[in-house]
């Protein structure tokens, strides 16, 4: 077994002890003993629960980085490495939304959880040519955190085996990011009879007209 693949199978069994028990009641040991894996492996390479979630991350920005290209532009580039890593995150949702519910009660791993993420939304704008230094760079990376953190919310209730509910979200999201960029840019954009909107906008639609007379 490779290292990839114990590391595989041991984020596997984490996972699903997570879903069917809770994160908080997840061990190490435990999730090595479920996937019949050595205890001493287990130890070296996941010393800690939020080891594993590290690990975890790293692997979906792997994964995601594995399918940029340099046809497209930035938006579809983006797209293609955030549903990457939503599909990878598929097999595991009901063990990842328990991880997430388990936060609130756990602020370091809540702290280090986002940390981790701005790290791989700056690693999904670089891959996809968007420059991330300076204040600039902080906005973008601060733009794409939102919209990651806002589509989870859909993924966490998307149980359709294409995901059609959270590329919807993802698309509508990257879109509206895309919309706000280009006016803090100073360049045109869409007419506002042309925008849709729906509920995973992440901006406030506009308010209905009054109606005359």
């Amino acid at each position: 077994m490779t290292e990839q693949d114990f590391d595989q199978a041991m984020i596997a069994s984490a996972f699903a002890i997570a879903a069917r028990d809770g994160w908080h009641t997840l061990s190490i040991s435990a999730a090595a003993r479920e996937a019949g894996l050595p205890l001493t492996e287990a130890r070296t390479r996941f010393p800690s629960k939020r080891a594993l979630a590290h690990r975890f991350g790293a692997m979906l920005d792997q994964r995601a980085l594995a399918v940029v290209s340099d046809d497209g532009s930035v938006r579809d580039r983006l797209f293609d490495m955030l549903m990457e890593r939503y599909e990878a995150m598929r097999p595991h949702r009901a063990g990842i939304v328990s991880l997430l519910r388990s936060l609130p009660f756990d602020p370091c791993l809540g702290i280090e959880m986002a940390c981790a993420t701005r790290r791989s939304m700056r690693w999904m704008l670089e891959a996809a040519g968007v420059p991330t230094s300076g204040p600039r760079g902080h906005l973008r990376v601060s733009g794409l955190v939102f919209v990651w953190t806002w589509v989870m919310r859909t993924f966490e209730r998307d149980e359709s085996d294409d995901l059609s509910a959270t590329m919807a979200a993802l698309d509508k999201a990257l879109g509206r990011a895309d919309e706000l960029a280009r006016f803090l840019a100073g360049q045109p954009t869409s007419a506002p009879d042309q925008e849709e909107t729906d509920e995973s906008e992440p901006f406030e639609p506009e308010p209905d007209p009054v109606p005359e007379g």
